[in-house]
């Protein structure tokens, strides 16, 4: 055999080893899992989750200090840090267990999660949910953590002035419990309210319903702020709540456009449409002010705003933005009517108007997804005004009434509760001379 022959024979065993290769190192990749996690969308979901996280502390806490009297600033400022910190420590324990995660007994997943996920053992360092595939649990978790924080928080702006803070942080932690684990499971968990077709894209009813009801119920319990009517209870510092309400609008991107779990179309229409409703809605709350009170007051451009990003909540990710823009215009002047003149006429003292814009803005906005939601924004809803289809306004009442009576009985049974073994209001001597000094030992300075 020639020196040729056995060269073009090496070359071609060569050639048939490396093929062999080739063919087996395609085999293996086409066995080997693919990893789900896509970068972009965790980095737009820890982005989302510390801009949710920072509507809390410190923009609720400010926008809430800055209406209340100086001698309340600090006793403000510290249930939203309160809060945040409470929450958080049992959202690890329990909270996300029993609204995130499927209960075993398919009749009890309709109404609560399963307890599987206890102190978060299964959350491993790779480990992913369905209900956000893209994305690592642990940033799941955290992202729903930071809704879990606000929700209760926002109550405090109806029992400013006169609640202890040890009943507070009680209350905040049963009513986490009792009454926001089990609705977020209704809605976005897996439990009834979402299987019937219910849209509530970032919290409509699950927040801000939510919290406004328990807010509605907590002012009436608690009763009226001694010297309400004979004293001024004007905003001590209307600046801090300007700072506060700013820091609620640049974080609600993360609230709403991050309630697309991914950094995609829809993320970027929430965000859009986020933006249109809350300035609309400040604009037709100031205007309705001008109209009425002759001077377009700081107050009531901030209130509108924060009343357009309730309305907006639940329809960010499936209105377009003519959508957005009526919701916000009617969101305005809607939460203006509710909060200064519904509330004179019956007379309930909600300190902040946590009622007025949040439960009332969040039952119009809930039932206006239904009026604007479009199947061309988002395949999983279908509006009335926009698709034909008049069956979904049924679905948001329902939603509506739900969470309304459901979150007003269990309410007044934790309050109730709490008044019977530790009390709710402080001591008439303590609420006239002041929460921080008495409540907290510190004051503050000019």
């Amino acid at each position: 055999m020639s020196i040729e022959t056995l060269k073009k024979a090496g070359f071609a065993t060569l050639a048939s080893l490396g093929m062999l290769a080739v063919t087996a190192g395609a085999a293996f990749a086409a066995d080997a899992p693919k990893d789900p996690l896509n970068s972009g969308d965790t980095a737009w979901m820890i982005t989302s989750s510390a801009l949710v996280l920072m509507m809390t502390i410190p923009g609720l806490g400010l926008f809430y200090a800055g209406m209340v009297r100086k001698k309340n600033v600090l006793a403000t400022l510290a249930q939203s840090f309160g809060a945040t910190c409470i929450i958080t420590v049992l959202w690890m324990i329990i909270g996300y267990s029993i609204a995130f995660t499927n209960n075993p007994d398919a009749a009890t997943n309709n109404w609560i999660g399963g307890f599987a996920y206890l102190f978060l053992a299964p959350m491993t360092l790779s480990k992913v949910s369905a209900l956000a595939p893209t994305i690592p649990e642990s940033v799941y978790m955290f992202f729903q953590m930071t809704f879990a924080i606000i929700t209760p928080a926002l109550i405090a702006g109806a029992l400013a002035d006169r609640m202890k803070f040890s009943a507070f942080m009680w209350f905040m932690a049963l009513w986490l419990l009792l009454v926001y684990c089990p609705i977020a499971h209704w809605v976005w968990g897996g439990g009834w309210l979402g299987a019937m077709g219910a849209l509530d894209y970032a919290g409509g009813t699950v927040v801000h319903l939510n919290a406004g009801t328990a807010a509605l119920v907590t002012c009436l319990v608690l009763g009226k702020r001694i010297g309400l009517g004979t004293e001024n209870m004007s905003p001590h510092n209307l600046v801090l709540s300007v700072i506060g309400a700013s820091l609620l609008w640049v974080g609600w991107f993360g609230f709403n456009a991050g309630s697309a779990v991914t950094a995609g179309y829809n993320a970027g229409m929430a965000a859009a449409a986020t933006q249109i409703a809350t300035a609309a809605a400040a604009l037709s709350w100031m205007v309705s002010e001008w109209i009425v009170a002759k001077k377009p007051s700081v107050l009531a451009m901030i209130s509108g705003a924060v009343a357009g990003l309730v309305a907006i909540t639940p329809a960010s990710g499936f209105v377009d933005p003519v959508g957005a823009l009526i919701i916000g215009l009617a969101a305005g002047v809607v939460c203006y009517i509710s909060s200064v003149w519904v509330k004179k006429a019956i007379g309930y003292d909600d300190s902040l108007d946590a009622w007025g814009v949040h439960g009332v803005g969040g039952a119009l906005g809930a039932m206006m997804t239904g009026m604007f939601a479009k199947n061309a924004i988002n395949s999983s809803s279908k509006g009335w005004l926009t698709d034909g289809n008049a069956g979904q306004m049924l679905i948001q009442f329902y939603d509506v009434a739900a969470v309304f009576v459901y979150c007003g009985i269990v309410t007044f049974i934790i309050l109730k509760a709490i008044d019977l073994v530790i009390g709710l209001r402080v001591s008439p001597e303590i609420e006239v001379e002041g929460l921080d000094i008495n409540l907290h030992g510190e004051t503050v300075h000019d």
